[in-house]
Order: C-alpha cells, then structure tokens, then sequence
C-alpha cells in the first residue's frame, strides 16, 4: 500500500516546490512509483516538472469538481515521476470547492481508485492554509514541512502545527507529521545555526539529519523543466536530495522492524 505526503507550509519561498519535484525524482531513482500532484494554483510544480501549463486540458481542477476521471489527468515526466498538473484555473475550482458538500475530502476521494499503484504520492500544497490545502492534509497519511531556517520559522510553524492538530481532530485522526526538512541551509549563518538548534530542541526525532543547502543549480533547474537530477546530478542539492530520500525510507523499514518485533 503506498503512502500519501502533504509537502505544506503557509509561508512561500522555503523550498516547498524544489522538495516536490526533487524528493519525488529522488524516489523514482529508486525504482519507487511516484506521482506528484501540484495543488498550487501558480503551478510552479507542473512548469519545474518539464510541463507547460499553459496548454494542458486535463488537471487537479477538473478532478476536485467532478469534471474528469483522474487517471485521463496524469502526466508521464522525464523524470520518470507521473504528475498530476495545475494552472491558475485552479483558484477558479477553489471557489467552487468552497460551496460543494465534503469539501474538504474531495481530493480524498479522487485519489482512492489509484492510491494503491503508487509507492508515493507528493502534494505540493499552496503556501497558505486555504481549502486546497485541508483538502491536502485530509488525503494524506502524513506531513512533511520544509522549514528555512530563518528568524520567523518557528513563529509560521506554531500556527500550521494548529491546523494539522484540527484536522487530527475533525476529519483525519491518523494524520501524523513525517519530518521537519531544513532548507536552503548555509552553517556558515549563525541565525540557521540557531534556529536548527531550536527545531532540534522541540521537535526531537521528527527533524531530518538531511539538511538542503543553498545551492545555485537547485534554483536553476526548474526554469529549465528538469529535477535536480536530470538538470546537474552531481550537485550539492541533488545528493542532498537523494539523500533525503535514503533517509525517508529508512525510517520506513525502521518502523517495519519495530513493528515485526512488536
């Protein structure tokens, strides 16, 4: 059975994207199947992911209103990753979302018939916590946050914390958070020192070791459509990426041993 991950943080510009489009690469060079599902209205996922956006007929859209099936709206990437794309029409269906009964688990829904063929399943959440985004957190098993380490993290942290302890609450009670991702790391920084410090201190356990540098070829990939891996394999930011992704699935059988022995 595979396992769907909310990719979330209310505050843009911490990577949330690049970890998408890259950890979703990182486990199709694993030989995971893989579909990344771009739930933003910029569409920043789809265009990173050699898609253009502007063009495609068939998106998330159109699946949360009950406009398509979703297996006609899934995209093979060079990647070796399937996507499930967006445009800005998708702040259209957002609208529309907002006055249709179980709102909230649409995407849920939309996603049962296929969640079984996919190893994973990636959302990339809009950077606010909107309807699309509970929709997101409502489908998924589980959270992964990317956090730059800067002066207002942990203050953004505290109220998306709140949101995933209501929807705990309310609609998915076996919700849980996957990890804590720091990115665009440089140690040289005394505030990320800092601030890794501090997520460490309050988050024992659930902070990756992995941490994502800064890393000029990370920026530069998705104007060109390609993962990390695809645009400058041997960067900094692909074997970080990589190797977050090695630690992902370590923890996984990790839980499988403890469990067999439980």
């Amino acid at each position: 059975m595979g396992k769907t991950i909310a990719i979330v943080n209310q505050k843009g510009g911490v990577a949330k994207t690049t970890t998408s489009i890259n950890l979703a690469a990182a486990f199709a060079m694993m030989k995971r199947n893989v579909l990344l599902i771009d739930l933003d209205p910029q569409g920043n996922a789809t265009v990173g992911s050699g898609i253009d956006k502007n063009t495609i007929t068939s998106a998330i859209q159109h699946i949360l209103i009950n406009e398509m099936d979703i297996s006609s709206a899934i995209v093979k990437t060079t990647g070796n990753y399937d996507v499930l794309p967006t445009n800005h029409e998708l702040i259209i269906a957002e609208v529309q979302l907002l006055q249709m009964t179980q709102r909230e688990s649409r995407l849920k829904q939309a996603l049962a018939p296929i969640v079984n063929a996919y190893d994973y399943i990636l959302i990339d959440c809009p950077p606010s916590l909107n309807i699309l985004t509970v929709n997101a957190l409502t489908a998924a098993d589980s959270v992964l946050i990317p956090i730059q380490c800067e002066y207002f993290a942990l203050e953004g942290l505290t109220g998306l914390l709140n949101t995933i302890e209501q929807v705990q609450t309310t609609i998915n009670p076996t919700l849980y958070i996957e990890g804590l991702l720091r990115t665009m790391y440089d140690g040289r920084n005394r505030l990320a020192l800092d601030v890794s410090a501090q997520l460490l201190q309050h988050f024992p356990g659930r902070v990756y070791r992995t941490v994502i540098p800064r890393n000029v070829r990370l920026a530069e990939a998705p104007s060109h459509g390609m993962s990390i891996f695809e645009y400058d394999e041997k960067s900094q930011g692909a074997v970080a990426y990589l190797t977050l992704a090695g630690e992902m699935l370590q923890r996984v059988d990790e839980a499988k041993k403890i469990g067999e022995v439980a």
